[in-house]
């Protein structure tokens, strides 16, 4: 992409989200486990490097709390160092400082997305308490998005087509999203607030284990448990660098290095950019609010979910739909609030059962299976289960209620934290009714199957 030749300099900071212990704290957290829980991981902007056991996306931090106006999208990268387990690594990419309101802002929506919270805590342990078998393969945590927004969307992308569609609309929504703040004209950069967005929007770049060792001088991290602590950089990488390689992606310890001239790797180093290094972040309600149905339908595959995240959006954005109201009343989710909570779910244009279950899963309401049309043809290929509408439900807690599906599927396709991603379209049904041998055809896959449900 033309804007990347324009970027002269690579800066990031490192900070660190202390993990506690106790029985408040996440003494057996697992971010592996944590984030290859859930059909969502597998969905753009998301990336699971299965090498280095890291989660890179974009995030948005803002100057303001309440200010949605003036806010940056950055390129961060969680990794759980195997020799410090009691706290997560974040990378931010694209700048050489946090303010205390950014550093929020980045810690908030890495423990939304992961469930670190006092709460979550304590539930997990209660549910590993009541199952073994989950306490065991250390299962309790459900990931889900930096924002209910992007649940939300994701959740209508879910309903009612095959998942190879849903992983192309997710993709193309990105894609979009950088299109909208990154356009191709702003490679010559006449307007410096567009080469501010570009630089911010900048994919990853970076270098393999040789080159690694070959980068010095050690930073020191940032304990962000410090009042009014600013952020130091980690490192800054030279141009080259940065059109060519692919930061970290061949080693599982993190690095702190700073390179004070720009640094040109060997031609055998290069690397091919991958297609999530052309992404930006998931779209907030103000960059999709405004587009036209039309376009948004074409341009991203969507169909009639277009006019249905379109008018989300406004609704979000004209004040009509709180979501912090909402998420906040599902803060310590009940059963008894279940059907008040699907109630006003359903009130939303496009949030039928099948997608209120989804995201009510996702604000922690687990004991309803989201079932749809998708889910009848999943048990008839899988379980040769002839299911309705009507007895669907029924029939999914009758063979997945003791636990999840994911064992089931890793039965079948091997650990799909380690499953490249090439290959996430490839969990189908129709793939699983005989034992895979050698390559498999390349099947549709049933939106029961998305969320390992």
């Amino acid at each position: 992409m033309q804007h990347r030749q324009e970027i002269h300099r690579h800066r990031s900071v490192v900070v660190e989200l202390p993990l506690g212990d106790g029985d408040g704290g996440c003494a057996t957290f697992d971010l592996e486990k944590a984030v290859c829980s859930h059909g969502l991981f597998m969905m753009a902007p998301n990336r699971w490097d299965s090498l280095s056991k890291t989660l890179e996306r974009p995030l948005r931090l803002s100057e303001n709390i309440n200010d949605d106006d003036h806010e940056q999208s950055v390129l961060v990268q969680i990794t759980q160092p195997s020799d410090s387990r009691h706290s997560l690594l974040l990378r931010v990419f694209g700048t050489d400082s946090l303010s205390t309101i950014q550093q929020r802002s980045l810690l908030g929506q890495v423990r939304r997305m992961v469930r670190l919270s006092v709460e979550e805590n304590k539930r997990v342990k209660q549910f590993q308490e009541i199952c073994g078998e989950a306490k065991e393969r250390g299962f309790g945590r459900v990931f889900r998005s930096p924002t209910l927004f992007e649940d939300m969307v994701k959740c209508m992308l879910l309903c009612n087509c095959q998942w190879s569609r849903t992983l192309s609309m997710a993709e193309a929504l990105c894609e979009l999203q950088l299109e909208l703040n990154c356009p191709s004209s702003a490679a010559s950069f006449p307007d410096p607030d567009k080469k501010r967005i570009t630089e911010n929007r900048a994919g990853a770049y970076g270098c393999s284990r040789n080159l690694l060792e070959r980068l010095t001088e050690v930073e020191e991290i940032v304990d962000i448990g410090k009042p009014g602590v600013t952020v130091t950089p980690a490192f800054s990488v030279g141009e080259e660098v940065l059109q060519k390689s692919n930061l970290c992606q061949d080693t599982t310890e993190v690095c702190e290095v700073s390179i004070s001239a720009p640094f040109n790797p060997d031609p055998s180093e290069d690397r091919k950019l991958s297609s999530f290094n052309q992404l930006g972040n998931f779209p907030s309600p103000k960059e999709l609010a405004s587009l036209d149905e039309n376009f948004l339908a074409k341009r991203c595959g969507l169909g009639y979910r277009a006019g249905r995240i379109i008018k989300l959006a406004m609704g979000i954005v004209e004040g009509s739909i709180q979501l912090k109201e909402f998420e906040e009343a599902c803060s310590n989710p009940i059963l008894s609030n279940y059907d008040k909570m699907a109630a006003q779910l359903r009130e939303i244009d496009g949030f039928g059962p099948f997608t209120c279950a989804n995201v009510l899963m996702c604000l922690g309401y687990y004991h309803v299976i989201p079932t749809d049309s998708e889910t009848i043809r999943h048990l008839k290929q899988v379980h040769a289960r002839t299911s309705t509408i009507q007895n669907v439900q029924r029939d999914v807690e009758n063979i997945y209620g003791k636990l999840e599906v994911w064992h089931f599927y890793e039965e079948r396709f091997g650990k799909l934290s380690e499953m490249p991603h090439s290959e996430y379209k490839l969990i189908t049904a129709a793939n699983m009714r005989q034992k895979r041998k050698g390559k498999c055809k390349k099947l549709k896959i049933t939106s029961a199957e998305k969320l390992g449900v």
